[in-house]
């Protein structure tokens, strides 16, 4: 007797694998092109996904309902918002610069794109998902959104979209290195840029997310930060600069920043998957869906985060930043230098040994640290 699911996860698995005719001439080009088209796709859908998905987790969080007008459960919602804005006067400032002005809301979006190019659904799925440089590939195309928010605050001719522009691009400066930095022990254990040799590298010995929990914690706190999420969305602050770097932006560029935040959230969640939660692997389910259902589970967790979490203020990211994580960073690779040099090939059983290194390290940084921004004395 057949077995249904086993059937369409290898139909699956044969569609996706080999798009095109290897013997077809045109081959690569069309390698090319369908992935490109994909990518698109994919991500488009997925941001629309996750835009309803935040509004609908944050409804029970905040004991209201959420979306459920548009659509059953409220899918059509994210549609309609789209709407709407694209119905939307485009207003620019008299004085802006007009380039630097449309180019910024682009160069948001297409960094989110490029990501993708690397990323594997599955094993040998993607645009290029065995490329050796991969994580270096990404680390280098994350850092142009920086550029455009120093663009959006600079082309707009308003001293509050750049003073808060300035403010943005530090805050993502100071959170890439210990991001980068918590890249690094990854590098160690697998030997290797690509992605797909890290997803494979954990289905023989752990997921990294037990393997290097503080690497893991401090990639994620990172992440939070670069995408401007709770507890660091200080240019969404009511007692912050008016609206951000965007405020002069409205109708289809307004969206496009939209975009590229829940497309940025999307390209972490899968970096997150890839690297510390053995991408694409799992039980019964084809592994692209495995590697989906991650992505919106560590966005989830982001969404936790934002309805649990008080914003913190300016000098105190700035000092966790440089004060906290960048130290530890720096203690988190002599510790995995150390284990793999001794104890290579790291296994399960570096897991209980891992989590008390970084309980006990948490602990005792914490404690040599204060988010008080100074001293404090009383009237």
């Amino acid at each position: 007797m057949v077995n249904l699911p086993d059937v369409v996860t290898q139909t699956a698995h044969n569609v996706l694998d080999a798009p095109v005719d290897p013997g077809w001439p045109g081959n690569f080009w069309a390698h090319w092109g369908i992935f490109t088209i994909a990518i698109i796709a994919v991500v488009l859908l997925i941001v629309m996904g996750f835009i309803w998905f935040e509004r609908r987790l944050l409804g029970p969080f905040q004991l209201r309902i959420g979306p459920n007008r548009c659509g059953p459960f409220g899918l059509l919602q994210p549609v309609a918002d789209a709407v709407k804005v694209l119905l939307k006067e485009d207003i620019v400032p008299v004085l802006a610069d007009k380039v630097v002005h449309f180019i910024a809301p682009i160069l948001v979006f297409v960094p989110v794109l490029l990501i993708f190019a690397v990323i594997p659904f599955q094993n040998g799925v993607g645009l290029i998902p065995d490329f050796n440089v991969g994580i270096l590939f990404i680390v280098a195309v994350g850092s142009f959104e920086t550029v455009a928010v120093f663009m959006a605050g600079w082309g707009s001719n308003n001293k509050y979209a750049l003073i808060s522009a300035m403010r943005g691009v530090a805050q993502m400066l100071s959170y890439e290195m210990p991001m980068v930095l918590a890249l690094v022990p990854v590098l160690l254990v697998t030997q290797s840029l690509s992605m797909q040799q890290v997803v494979i590298a954990q289905t023989q010995t752990a997921p990294f997310i037990f393997l290097m929990p503080l690497s893991f914690l401090l990639y994620f706190i990172g992440a939070l930060a670069e995408l401007q999420r709770t507890p660091f969305d200080l240019l969404e602050a009511d007692s912050e600069i008016v609206a951000g770097y965007h405020i002069e932006y409205s109708g289809m560029k307004f969206a496009m920043f939209y975009l590229g935040e829940y497309g940025s959230a999307f390209a972490i969640s899968a970096i997150t998957t890839t690297v510390f939660l053995s991408g694409w692997t799992g039980p019964i389910l084809p592994p692209f869906i495995w590697f989906f259902i991650k992505c919106f589970l560590v966005f989830g967790l982001i969404i936790w985060i934002r309805a649990t979490w008080p914003r913190v203020r300016i000098d105190q990211l700035m000092a966790f930043a440089w004060k906290f994580m960048l130290p530890l960073s720096l203690i988190n690779i002599l510790i995995i230098a150390v284990e793999v040099v001794w104890w290579a090939p790291l296994g399960w059983w570096v897991v209980p040994v891992n989590i008390i290194i970084m309980a006990v390290l948490l602990t005792l940084w914490a404690s040599m640290f204060k988010l008080r921004g100074g001293p404090q004395s009383e009237s």
